[in-house]
């Protein structure tokens, strides 16, 4: 069994759980410890299952539930040495034997699971995505990346499945009421991905194996699921890639997503 859902994913908060038989993660924890609670109860799991967090980056749509969650149910939590800098008032909270290190790039091994951290282009200390490892299957994580470039690509290729951003789309983004200088920093390089770039990325990873994807970080403000749905979509009809061979879906900013069974 090797296992995906998302619990929450977009702009208003983020969290994502990962299992085998034997293993439960999450990764970031961005809603409140009662919501990401209540999401697990949905799926059938109860959150004192949970092995581990892994921690993308600092910003509180990734860690807003992540202290009480570590504390109250004595959750070891994982992130770098320049994420755990960066949010202070998390770290003072969690007990210190549940403060994990990585390093990006080193293999973390928790239960039958292999995480590699990867470097990602983001407005943080020190952003990282996820490579997840069980048996020869692979599930990437790569969201709140203002671009993609080839070490990234590298990182994706071989995916079974991967949950991507596709953030917005760039003439919702023009006509949306947000400041000029957040538009900027949104369809910046350290900024985060378009629903255009999203179906580029997925093209590609088609030829590496990819056969399941969801879209996920979707802005309330500066997208629609079912556009970036179409984008994407279109992007493999007009490459006459069949997309019945390739399955692709939404990641609900509010619920979880049905599970995805990786090794099917």
């Amino acid at each position: 069994m090797f296992n995906f859902c998302s619990l929450y994913s977009g702009s208003s908060g983020n969290s994502l759980f990962i299992e085998t038989s034997s293993t439960k993660i999450l990764i970031d924890a961005g809603e409140s410890a009662k919501k990401i609670v209540s999401a697990l109860e949905n799926i059938d799991v109860n959150v004192d299952e949970i092995n581990a967090i892994f921690v993308t980056h600092e910003h509180s749509d990734h860690i807003k539930g992540l202290a009480t969650l570590s504390k109250k149910y004595n959750i070891p939590v994982y992130a770098n040495l320049e994420t755990w800098n960066a949010m202070p008032q998390v770290k003072e909270k969690i007990n210190s034997d549940n403060i994990k290190m990585f390093e990006n790039y080193n293999n973390i091994s928790i239960g039958d699971l292999n995480i590699s951290p990867f470097e990602i282009p983001h407005d943080a200390a020190n952003p990282c995505g996820f490579n997840v490892f069980y048996n020869n299957n692979k599930i990437s994580i790569a969201t709140d990346l203002g671009h993609i470039d080839n070490n990234i690509i590298k990182r994706l290729e071989n995916s079974s499945f991967i949950l991507l951003e596709s953030n917005y789309d760039p003439n919702v983004l023009k006509c949306s009421n947000y400041p000029y200088t957040l538009k900027q920093r949104i369809a910046g390089p350290k900024g985060h991905l378009s629903n255009d770039t999203a179906g580029n990325v997925i093209l590609h990873l088609l030829h590496s194996g990819l056969k399941n994807a969801m879209l996920g970080h979707l802005s309330k403000e500066n997208n629609f699921p079912e556009l970036a749905y179409e984008t994407v979509v279109n992007k493999l009809i007009e490459n006459n890639y069949n997309e019945n061979n390739f399955r692709l879906s939404i990641a609900n900013r509010a619920m979880p997503s049905p599970i995805i069974n990786i090794e099917k």
